[in-house]
């Protein structure tokens, strides 16, 4: 069995924000594979299926993205998921617009959301997908851009980085990590 989280932030106001990439790649996911997101457990709406012949859960942690890892650490708990099958998947200003990074595991960066992950799971050796948002011009201080809401061009191009992200997640899936990895990097 396989956990696949988005990160991402609850409320309507945060849907179509750079912060948002995990739970657009999941909700891309869903619908592809026509799993219903209609349940909730542990502060989480999820659903589950089969993905390429794997049983899969899919996850949308409720908690607002600084607490991400305190729904995530019960799913892990309850269905007994090994790290190694937990895919978490949020944004990353460190990596190019309409690009993503596969990583087999490590550190969280500057992100808030992989910070809590990594705390509650006590571990970094999970795999991760950062889809790409770019840096903030001057202008803009890092929550109004993560969080502001994006012009219809604007998210068009980070759509780039979700579908890359939708793909990469059916191969690490089907063929591994390492695959993914060597694929998307």
């Amino acid at each position: 069995m396989y956990l696949l989280v988005g990160l991402g932030n609850p409320e309507e106001e945060y849907s179509k924000t750079r912060h948002n990439m995990g739970f657009d790649v999941i909700n891309q996911i869903a619908k592809k594979y026509e799993i219903e997101m209609t349940r909730n457990k542990f502060n989480g709406i999820y659903g589950s299926g089969m993905i390429e012949g794997e049983k899969v859960i899919l996850l949308k942690p409720q908690t607002f993205m600084n607490l991400s890892g305190k729904c995530i650490k019960p799913f892990v708990d309850f269905y007994k998921i090994p790290l190694e099958n937990v895919l978490v998947i949020y944004d990353d200003m460190d990596v190019e617009v309409g690009k993503i990074k596969v990583r087999k595991k490590g550190g969280p960066g500057t992100h808030n959301g992989a910070k809590s992950v990594v705390h509650e799971l006590l571990s970094e050796e999970f795999p991760r997908i950062r889809v790409g948002i770019g840096k903030p011009i001057d202008e803009y201080d890092a929550i109004d851009y993560v969080i502001g809401k994006l012009e219809d061009e604007t998210y068009q191009q980070l759509e780039k980085g979700i579908d890359q992200a939708v793909n990469a997640t059916i191969d690490y899936l089907k063929n591994g990590i390492d695959y993914a990895m060597n694929r998307y990097n």
